[in-house]
């Protein structure tokens, strides 16, 4: 498509269109956009309005364009299909978007997958495949990189490597979140949304025109609830929604050339951590051991069993912040937009790793993280009869800190004794032996905490270029390149382990002289607890000693993309893309270095719109080899020095695949859409954690997943239009390999199934008053309440016996009431 510049005035009613185009037409796996409030009674679907299915403006190539018109598979979310799930951040709607996979259990540490693609470990030292940006800023660690959704216009998921446009890190894919721009129109809308387990949601807006070149557009969200499962024991209510959110943008047509464009964000989460839901039936005794080791055949199943949790100081914490600067000026030749954005955030997530309440199986760990990122890019964009090209440069700069903490009592820290060292239980002995001697001490119920800390400084340079050269009216050729330079610099320090309690009463008994009189078994055991026994000199952790690395990388990532307009209506495309992702560090693997990741892409596909017959049609089929992926696995190894790990492993993987979306509407009032994904991901190359050969093993992503939606509305409803909304999504069951079980991935008991085949329906029925000034909805999310098991952790398995699974929530519904003028 030729793009020939024009002033900024015209780009920004363009944007504007775009805006209200994104209203009027849903993707696939979501009903669509309502109609008209109150207004035509027609019946039948205009062909030429048939156009529109896919006429929704994006940014996905770093220019305006429609996305019919953009070689590259993508799917966008609007603000509307958000609304109609009732979703506050993607993690609420991901399963509609096959391909796409966000765990938001924990949504200070989540993790995005895109075909089959992801990147499981958290820590400052690594980042993730799929490249989260927000407004063009790419959102720097996985701490700020799952926020509430707050005034969004759409939301752009570009699947396979994205490396030329969108730099680092998008190697699997991109997400692109897209803010909603201050506009010359007052505006200003309220919602309220109340519903079970305490549901309580409200957000508001209000767009201020300053005078005719400045607006002003101030955003609030408040998003609480009760929680939907309990401790058992305590009361405490886990699954809970405590976040908010504020946004201010202030715009300035400096000149009817140039635009100044400033943004504030501010978010404040508290809530408990993720509930772990215990598979060992254990007794009240809070003394009592599990089993050891565990048997699988006498698992609970997780869907029914009572949450018992006991950290101490629970919570899953964050606070962010962020600015953002857009300087844009238009010439006769093109276009310079200016980027600067800060970052920074604080978290903690301290939550439970065993699934019990019994102090002798006691252990939470503790991420806290400290993160400030500056990024700064210059971009040129023109276009004229023979091209339309952009180029620019940007730096990155971050600062992060994390300490990953664990926490256990004396009492489980016998356990482990016991468990993997077969020792016995020598300080519950110890202590036995006091009582018997009259001797006021005990050495159990003692915290202990262990605990590595790690320094990332991580800057980033690039330069890039991108060109659709238009060789004829019908045929063009893209030609694109990145070059990146990663340097990265990573400490960790083992900080020696800190037991008060425990310390001082050693050195009571000592200073007594009680120990001298001790068994020399015993005396062994005290001296060994003088140090570490988690993060040890056995498990490759100095105690007390600064470890440093520094590396740097560099990557060019070049893309070529030939598409044909075989009718004005029909496109077909092909492309060959490469990505990179940056090596990394594993933050508690001292001295753990891991290489790059690259990745390239073959991809051919068809997008279509078929007026007469009211459909879209849109295809494609892909093929990409993986190099070098990282994924965070549980090492049996380490469990004889301590708790077992987990480590950061390289495979080479591949993957061929099939999409689709299709979308029909036969008459104005009603819409049927679908999107489905076919996908065979293997291992090229993979030898697990535990010395298992995963070579052409399957990776765990299941074949098949779709979505589909249907919307109908009835006009003249009391005065408006009700609207009825459907959507169903299904996502196929986890393919093992093996190396399944131990990860927790797949079926590990009889008793209930892990890895299975889901599906999610959603359900919406809203009255909206003509003008759309007023209205009303019931909504559910997961109407038939299906329930899943989705990962059992195994890393207190080897030491206490204490496997624990997570699960999906149950139904949610809801009413809505808002308001707009």
């Amino acid at each position: 498509m030729s793009m020939r510049q024009r002033p900024l005035s015209i780009s920004l009613r363009r944007l504007l269109f775009g805006g209200s185009a994104l209203l009027l037409c849903a993707p696939a796996a979501f009903a669509a956009a309502p109609q008209e409030a109150a207004g035509s009674q027609a019946d039948a679907a205009d062909p030429a309005k048939a156009k529109l299915l896919g006429n929704i403006v994006v940014t996905a190539q770093s220019r305006s364009q429609e996305m019919q018109e953009v070689p590259i598979p993508l799917q966008i979310v609007t603000a509307k299909q958000v609304d109609t799930l009732a979703a506050t951040d993607l993690s609420r709607m991901d399963i509609f978007v096959p391909g796409l996979v966000v765990s938001g259990d924990q949504p200070t540490q989540p993790s995005y997958q895109l075909r089959g693609i992801q990147t499981s470990d958290f820590g400052v030292g690594t980042e993730s495949a799929v490249g989260v940006y927000i407004d063009g800023v790419y959102a720097a660690r996985s701490g700020g990189a799952l926020l509430a959704f707050n005034d969004i216009a759409r939301i752009e998921v570009l699947k396979g490597p994205q490396g030329t446009l969108f730099g680092r890190n998008a190697a699997a894919g991109a997400i692109s979140i897209v803010t909603n721009e201050p506009s010359d129109r007052f505006e200003g809308k309220a919602r309220l949304r109340f519903g079970n387990y305490g549901r309580r949601y409200g957000d508001a807006l209000l767009n201020l025109p300053v005078n005719k070149d400045m607006a002003l557009r101030v955003s609030v969200l408040d998003n609480q609830s009760d929680g939907w499962i309990k401790d058992a024991a305590s009361g405490k209510r886990y699954g809970k929604d405590d976040d908010w959110g504020s946004r201010v943008a202030w715009r300035w047509n400096v000149t009817s050339n140039t635009r100044v464009l400033l943004s504030w964000d501010h978010e404040r989460l508290k809530q408990p951590p993720k509930p772990a839901i215990g598979l060992i039936p254990l007794d009240a005794d809070s003394n009592q051991r599990p089993p050891f080791p565990d048997d699988p055949a006498g698992f609970l199943n997780p869907l029914h069993a009572r949450l018992y949790n006991d950290t101490v100081d629970a919570a899953e914490t964050r606070r962010f912040d962020g600015a953002t600067l857009s300087i844009d000026h238009s010439f006769d030749w093109g276009s310079l937009t200016s980027t600067t954005a800060w970052r920074h955030f604080n978290t903690l997530n301290r939550g439970d790793y065993d699934g019990t309440n019994h102090i002798v199986s006691y252990l939470d760990t503790a991420n806290i993280e400290r993160n400030t990122s500056w990024y700064q890019e210059f971009k040129l964009a023109g276009s004229n009869d023979l091209a339309d090209w952009v180029a620019g440069a940007s730096w990155y700069d971050e600062r992060a800190r994390q300490t990953s903490q664990t926490n256990i009592f004396t009492d489980s820290l016998d356990t482990l004794v016991r468990n993997v060292m077969g020792l016995g239980t020598p300080l519950t002995d110890i202590s036995n032996g006091l009582a018997a001697m009259d001797v006021p001490y005990t050495l159990l119920g003692d915290p202990w905490h262990e605990a590595i800390s790690n320094v990332g400084r991580f800057k980033a340079y690039a330069g890039y270029g991108d060109v659709i050269w238009h060789l004829t009216d019908r045929l063009n050729i893209t030609t694109g390149i990145r070059y990146t330079r990663d340097q990265k610099s990573f400490s960790w320090y083992n900080m020696p382990r800190r037991a008060d309690e425990f310390d001082a009463t050693v050195g009571a008994l000592r200073q007594a002289g009680v120990i001298d009189m001790l068994p020399p078994e015993a005396q062994f055991a005290l001296a060994a607890f003088g140090s570490n026994v988690i993060f040890n000199d056995g498990s490759g952790a100095p105690i007390g000693v600064l470890a440093k690395r520094s590396d740097r990388w560099s990557n060019l990532s070049p893309r070529v993309v030939l598409d044909y307009k075989f009718t004005p209506d029909v496109m077909g495309y092909a492309s060959v893309t490469k990505g990179y992702k940056a090596g990394g560090y594993n933050s508690v693997q001292i001295g753990s270095r891991f290489a790059p990741e690259k990745v390239i892409n073959y991809e051919a596909g068809l997008k279509t719109v078929f007026p007469d017959q009211h459909l879209l049609l849109n295809g494609s089929a892909y093929y990409y080899r993986y190099d070098n992926k990282q994924s965070l696995t549980l090492d049996p190894n380490s469990a004889g020095s301590g708790v077992p790990r987990y480590l950061v492993s390289s495979t080479d993987q591949q993957a061929k695949g099939l999409e689709l979306e299709a979308q029909w509407q036969p008459v104005d009032a009603f819409r049927l859409s679908f999107t489905g994904a076919w996908i065979d991901a293997t291992y090229r190359h993979a030898v697990a954690a535990s010395g298992v050969d995963l070579s052409d093993q399957p990776t765990g992503e299941p074949k098949v997943s779709f979505a589909a939606g249907l919307s109908y509305t009835w006009r003249n409803v009391a005065g408006g239009a009700l609207q009825f909304d459907l959507s169903h999504a299904y996502r196929g069951k986890s393919r093992c390999n093996r190396d399944s079980q131990l990860q927790g991935e797949c079926q590990i008991s009889p008793n209930f199934d892990n890895g299975a085949a889901q599906q999610r329906t959603d359900a919406r029925l809203d009255w909206s008053s003509a003008g759309d000034h007023w209205g009303v909805a019931l909504y559910a999310n997961n109407v038939f309440d299906k329930r899943y098991v989705t990962g059992v952790s195994n890393i207190t398995s080897s030491v206490f016996g204490t496997p624990y699974a997570t699960i999906t929530p149950p139904r949610m519904w809801g009413v809505e009431l808002r308001a707009k003028f």
